[in-house]
């Protein structure tokens, strides 16, 4: 498979230190709008004519579209904010790859919606594009799938809930993953599904509750924001009702809040001193990048999918979850926990459509495919997952 990874950073990163050696990849090309960036990911991997290193405007389809054909690409993978995603897409699609992505664009909904709409098109030529590939959504969805065929014969509420217990040393505020992409989750509306309603929302960080995490995290309040989840789950899985829950601590709740207080999440461009600049640009420059964070933290990171219903008429309540400690990505790979966590999940999903395992034509989401493959090859990734019941 020839791979063009468009983005290298934190997760871009991630994904290039974990796909580079498979025997599944003939070539891999770094693209990104920071070109002394992928020369210096490129460096990391070694000299190797599997790599190639492109400057890429991931505005710019027509050169996304170029890139593609002069190497022969089979499938795009997007690493880059969300914000990009119909551009990339549609230039995957008229360079005949399929295509990988990690979050959806639009809100509410409605997320994914100009993706979906073009299933018909997708699947009359052929060409596999996989939404929310990723670890939340993607791992987390297939975590759903795999309850529903193995751990339950009817299913009440499948509830994606993520903690952390990570802390990162000189800094008060200092996101893990993108800002940008940070900001759109906790600042729209957090979407709620049931079978009796539909979608709905509710108020940013509400219904906090209390949630014990595995791997020694311990209880951590979480509270409802906007994620894929609600979106692609019901679409696949029957259930009554679908939530997403994130624990994200009080400091980190205030600081967001006064964020959009004072304007500073907008993307409205306004003119300082004669330059025009977007606020949630200024503020993304201000703080530190993500990739450069991993030697300053510590601690570990969960995702995982709560599952409630009932198996042979008994009630049940199952927790499946991935955790990653810093130390251990920090030390065997070189990359910061949540960038590494996030980034090695896509590269699962490559194998599997590389050699034929996953297989399928259109836009479909993760839950479309067997789980089975998927978990299997988890451990082989050095990427464990955990399985445990749990009580009221």
């Amino acid at each position: 498979m020839k791979v063009l990874l468009i983005g290298v950073g934190a997760v871009g990163e991630a994904i290039a230190i974990t796909a580079h050696d498979k025997p599944w990849l003939e070539k891999l090309v770094l693209a990104d709008a920071n070109l002394e960036r992928a020369q210096q990911v490129a460096a990391r991997l070694g000299q190797s004519p599997r790599l190639a290193v492109e400057a890429i405007d991931a505005r710019d389809g027509r050169r996304i579209a170029e890139l593609a054909q002069q190497y022969d690409i089979d499938l795009v993978m997007n690493a880059v904010t969300n914000f990009f995603n119909n551009t990339i897409f549609d230039a995957a699609f008229a360079s005949g790859c399929h295509y990988l992505d990690m979050a959806m664009s639009d809100i509410g909904e409605h997320m994914g919606s100009y993706q979906f709409s073009r299933h018909a098109q997708w699947q009359q030529a052929g060409l596999l594009a996989i939404l929310g590939m990723g670890v939340d959504p993607g791992v987390s969805n297939i975590f759903a799938c795999y309850a529903h065929k193995h751990l339950f014969d009817e299913i009440d509420e499948i509830g994606i809930r993520d903690g952390a217990a990570l802390e990162v040393e000189g800094h008060d505020f200092a996101p893990a993953f993108s800002i940008l992409d940070t900001l759109e989750e906790c600042t729209d509306l957090p979407l709620v599904w049931e079978r009796e309603r539909g979608w709905f929302t509710l108020p940013p960080f509400s219904e906090p509750e209390l949630f014990h995490f595995p791997e020694g995290i311990g209880e951590i309040e979480c509270v409802h924001i906007e994620h894929e989840e609600v979106v692609m789950i019901p679409r696949y899985i029957p259930c009554r009702r679908v939530t997403f829950k994130y624990g994200l601590g009080e400091t980190f709740i205030r600081t967001i809040q006064v964020i959009q207080m004072l304007g500073m999440h907008s993307d409205q461009v306004i003119s300082v001193k004669g330059v025009q600049v977007a606020p949630r640009d200024v503020l993304a420059a201000c703080l530190p990048d993500p990739a450069s964070l991993g030697d300053k933290m510590s601690g570990k990171t969960c995702v995982g999918t709560w599952v409630s219903g009932w198996k042979d008429t008994i009630p049940r309540q199952v927790y499946l979850y991935q955790s990653t400690d810093n130390q251990h990505s920090m030390q065997k790979y070189g990359c910061q926990a949540v960038g590494w966590q996030t980034g090695v999940a896509p590269v699962i999903a490559m194998q599997l459509i590389a050699e034929g395992t996953w297989r399928g034509k259109g836009v479909l989401c993760p839950e479309a495919f067997e789980p089975e493959p998927y978990l299997a090859l988890m451990p082989q990734y050095d990427y464990p997952y955990g399985i445990i019941e749990m009580t009221e």
